[in-house]
């Protein structure tokens, strides 16, 4: 099965120290993605890849809102940014319980991941086309440093709580 979704960015060319790392969760999001649809059923393989998908995608997108999306909402001409994409992140984390708690040998189950793939694969190609090429002119070279530092830290320890969890 021929899956675009799973192209790596090739349009954001933005400063490598927080948008590079940002992109590159994105692409190895993809690839998860893609690798899920190639299984079946409630398959071991299927279950380890959902498992290691959703830990990366809770990990990322928390640690996203504490480096870069708290320091965009603090700065009033791209608020709206942050919050669009913490709302975003949200409606991700709802998405993704209600496919856990989805028979994965279920039709419903593939559906559910059908919705789940096209919403994050939105998302993540209007943060990169869109919403970073808008923040990153109003932030700092210090801001992103300070932003790529916390999102590394954050990311790392998010990803073992979700692990814990599940």
């Amino acid at each position: 099965m021929a899956n675009i979704g799973s192209k790596p960015n090739t349009k954001f060319r933005g400063d490598p120290a927080i948008f590079g790392t940002l992109v590159e969760d994105h692409d190895h999001h993809r690839q998860l993605i893609a690798q899920i649809e190639e299984t079946k059923g409630a398959s071991e393989t299927r279950k380890k890849l959902f498992a290691e998908l959703t830990a990366e995608i809770k990990g990322h997108a928390a640690a996203e809102e504490q480096a870069l999306w708290s320091t965009v909402l603090r700065k009033p001409e791209i608020t709206e940014d942050g919050r669009h994409a913490v709302a975003e992140h949200k409606e991700m984390d709802d998405l993704l319980e209600e496919l856990a708690e989805t028979d994965m040998s279920s039709s419903g189950w593939l559906l559910r991941f059908k919705k789940v793939k096209e919403e994050y694969l939105h998302h993540i190609k209007e943060e990169e086309q869109e919403l970073f090429v808008s923040v990153e002119k109003k932030l700092t070279k210090n801001d992103k440093t300070y932003m790529d530092s916390v999102f590394k830290k954050r990311k790392a320890a998010e990803k073992e709580k979700v692990k814990k969890a599940s």
